[in-house]
């Protein structure tokens, strides 16, 4: 890959996720605020900027991360994510405890937070697989396709859940970022052939 190239996508990936971020730190919303609660939104907005780099790292498509290496980091970042989601979530809780039970118990009125719940359970199921993959012996080519079904959640539940919100990001930038994650899922899925019936079961 040519150095230009590999210059021009890493500047891409930065500015749709420094961009996003850098609108929800300066929003006005967050004036008044307590700080566990900018906090917690930030985790969130952190955790959406994660979920780009994940499928380009398992891919192999960012310049200087090739696969092996890549999934390396991947793993990091998925423990990062996972983070990410515990102070968000703990956050609204110290803020908020009625509205988060409402959340996790689906019975909140507002629909973002249904998504955000079955992304949160996702991302939870996904790590504890790759926690205990090798100790219950499942087969490498079956682990991937639950981790990629589960990964497809994710980002679909993250993407509905972030646009939804009427908050701190502003809404072109949150767009732009979220569509870029739905992008690089599906072309990871396509490229890797992860639910192709020969690669489950071969």
């Amino acid at each position: 890959m040519g150095r230009t190239r590999a210059m021009l996508i890493w500047a891409v990936v930065t500015a749709a996720i420094v961009i996003p971020s850098a609108f929800a730190l300066s929003s006005p919303l967050l004036e008044w605020r307590r700080p566990v609660y900018v906090v917690a939104g930030f985790a969130g907005v952190v955790g959406l900027a994660l979920m780009l780099l994940q499928p380009l790292l398992a891919g192999g498509y960012l310049p200087g991360l090739p696969t092996l290496r890549g999934r390396r980091v991947h793993r990091v970042i998925g423990g990062a994510l996972v983070l990410a989601v515990v102070i968000h979530v703990a956050g609204l809780w110290i803020t908020s405890p009625p509205d988060v039970i409402d959340a996790l118990l689906f019975r909140s009125p507002t629909p973002f937070s249904a998504w955000g719940v079955i992304a949160m359970w996702a991302i939870f199921g996904t790590a504890l697989l790759a926690l205990l993959r090798r100790r219950i012996g499942l087969r490498l080519r079956l682990w991937r396709f639950a981790h990629t079904a589960l990964a497809v959640v994710i980002v679909a539940g993250t993407v509905a859940h972030a646009v939804l919100i009427d908050g701190t990001m502003e809404p072109v930038s949150k767009a732009i970022l979220g569509g870029l994650v739905v992008a690089a899922t599906a072309k990871v899925v396509v490229d890797l052939r992860a639910f192709s019936p020969r690669s489950i079961f071969r």
